[in-house]
């Protein structure tokens, strides 16, 4: 085994989770493309070659269930940044909602955030 490359995010509507995990998170499209009657979308970070997020439209009624508790109460992703602090106030600026304010911890400064459906993330910057 290598490496982890595709984490699923189940949705209920692509076209939204797409427009909220580029434009207020500032992920990447990687793929957008048909698949079947459906639509495989593929997100990744501008830095990242090698895990992509899969954007799964929940269909049946256990999908639908997850949706936005994927991780139960924990993130259900960590975001790995430079400058948490200057990422924080772009993301709040954006409409991003947090869970209080970024932290300094020995393991560095983070700070929880939730997706549009309410999947908890971690952001967090190294000690430097």
């Amino acid at each position: 085994m290598k490496r982890i490359s595709l984490l699923t995010v189940l949705v209920k509507d692509q076209d939204s989770a797409i427009d909220f995990y580029t434009r207020k998170l500032g992920f990447v499209v990687a793929e957008d493309l048909p698949f079947g009657p459906n639509r495989w979308v593929t997100l990744r970070l501008p830095d990242d070659q090698t895990l992509s997020i899969a954007l799964n439209l929940a269909e049946s009624e256990v999908d639908l269930a997850q949706v936005g508790k994927q991780a139960g109460s924990q993130p259900l992703l960590a975001i790995e940044v430079d400058d948490c602090l200057k990422e924080y106030g772009r993301m709040k600026d954006a409409g991003v909602k947090f869970h209080g304010e970024p932290q300094v911890q020995p393991y560095g400064t983070g700070v929880t955030l939730e997706d549009l459906y309410g999947n908890k993330i971690y952001m967090n910057q190294e000690p430097k």
